[in-house]
């Protein structure tokens, strides 16, 4: 009696992991394009197992790193060469046969049977675009198997024992380089509240000293300077040292010059000099009109970041150097990367081959985490794990072009970042994911924490 009990215990058991098991295998993927907040294609996915359907949408950029993963566009005349028709048709056929019957919450496995089926190291045969899709859309349907919040999820996979920390936001206030049309070469301007306690409080300072700024702005140069960019920015006509001059004005009338630090992006592989040690901070003047004195040596421009350190409350830069340019990056992280963090975007690529160089030569201290650049969760959750074990920040981070899908602010969560940068906090596809993490931060009730200034070493380090 007792071995028949038992038994069937035992058969029950099995029943109802097979049962769960058949309740989250993928039995449909259908991808489609659709248009992101630049006006470009892009691949959205439904996946669909016994617990309904899931979708997700990939994001693009505009000034993207040499090295990243393939993101498949068409070509020819068709919205200009940048359709996602043969992505959504891989989606379709190739990468749906290779997933269908996988068990969503298994990552993992997801992830891997569109490698394979891809087999190259940089997505480029069915494109990143198209992988990406299904393996974040594979992703809500997993927290929904399991019946807990996406960012519950992402930590699970991790292994993140306690995903309890809301990311101090980098708000992207005044956009310059690949993503405006004024001359400043410096692509990202940031204000981050570090001396917040909360993450709503963060929002409504970084809220306030937004519509500030655009007073300054517009006393200084008019209303049309008061234009937004792809990113929600302002573009105004100035040059990095009045932009930072501006941030400090805006922030002062807004009464928290105690409570914000201010950051960079500066995207320097788009003026790089090709085959010089120079960098050209006037690269968007053509002709009689461009200033020479803007041409840097590798040695200048470390000079001119290590002036405006000492005369701004200047805690992260992004890009200083071309992504190729590891010298120069090496140098200046060694000799600012104490006290300012030095974040690796074009660097690094989200790739774990690319972090590793870097830890090894000591060329940068934070991750910049795009999933785009590598094109898998699975993969991206590597990649942080990578950097976070080897004491480094994670700054999570948007493209700038955009939808609605608010993962991004799941996965900072999940992951403990610390830190992320989704742009203004202005245009609906930026602003989802701002309050997707004051809903999380409502979620997590009085067991949310905020980091403030001690966004570089957030708890959970890998």
């Amino acid at each position: 009696m007792i071995v028949t009990t038992a038994a069937a215990t035992a058969l029950r058991r099995a029943t109802t992991v097979a049962s769960t098991r058949s309740m989250s295998a993928i039995t449909g993927v259908r991808g489609r394009e659709i248009i992101d907040s630049r006006g470009n294609p892009t691949v959205e996915v439904d996946l669909t197992t016994a617990n309904g359907t899931f979708t997700a949408s990939v994001p693009s950029g505009a000034s993207t790193g040499a090295y990243e993963a393939v993101e498949l566009r068409d070509g020819g005349s068709r919205y200009m060469g940048k359709g996602v028709s043969q992505a959504v048709k891989n989606v379709n056929t190739i990468l749906a046969d290779a997933v269908k019957g996988i068990d969503v919450t298994d990552q993992r496995a997801v992830d891997d049977a569109m490698l394979k089926a891809d087999g190259t190291p940089n997505k480029g045969n069915l494109g990143a675009n198209a992988i990406l899709g299904i393996s974040l859309a594979a992703s809500k349907a997993g927290a929904a198997a399991k019946g807990v919040p996406l960012w519950k999820h992402y930590a699970d996979i991790a292994g993140n024992p306690t995903p309890d920390v809301l990311p101090v936001p980098c708000f992207n206030v005044i956009n310059g380089g690949e993503h405006a049309g004024n001359k400043l070469a410096f692509q990202e301007f940031f204000i981050i509240p570090t001396g917040a306690e909360t993450f709503s409080e963060s929002m409504q300072i970084g809220c306030e000293v937004f519509h500030n700024l655009k007073k300054v702005i517009k006393s200084k140069f008019g209303g049309d300077a008061t234009l937004i960019g792809d990113e929600g920015g302002f573009a105004p006509p100035c040059d990095v040292e009045s932009g930072l001059q501006m941030l400090m004005e805006a922030t002062e009338a807004a009464g928290y010059l105690d409570k914000v630090s201010v950051g960079l992006d500066v995207a320097s592989s788009e003026f790089k000099v090709a085959g010089k040690n120079q960098y050209d901070l006037d690269f968007k003047t053509k002709g009689a009109d461009k200033d020479a004195s803007l041409l840097l040596s590798g040695d200048e421009l470390i000079q001119f970041y290590k002036d405006m350190i000492a005369k701004y409350p200047i805690v992260t830069i992004e890009d200083p150097f071309d992504q190729d340019d590891w010298d120069n990056w090496t140098k200046f992280c060694k000799e600012v990367g104490k006290d300012v963090q030095i974040v690796g975007d074009d660097l690094t690529v989200t790739n774990p081959v690319k972090i590793q160089e870097a830890i090894k030569l000591g060329s940068a201290n934070c991750l910049l985490l795009k999933v785009n650049q590598i094109g898998s969760i699975s993969e991206s959750i590597d990649a942080v794990k990578l950097s976070k074990q080897n004491g480094w920040g994670v700054m999570c981070s948007h493209r700038s072009g955009e939808t609605e899908d608010c993962y991004i602010a799941d996965l900072a969560v999940g992951l403990s970042t610390g830190e992320i940068k989704t742009g203004a906090p202005c245009r609906g596809e930026r602003t989802a994911k701002y309050n997707q993490l004051l809903r999380i931060e409502e979620q997590l009730g009085g067991a949310a924490k905020f980091p403030g200034v001690n966004f570089r070493k957030p708890g959970w380090m890998g």
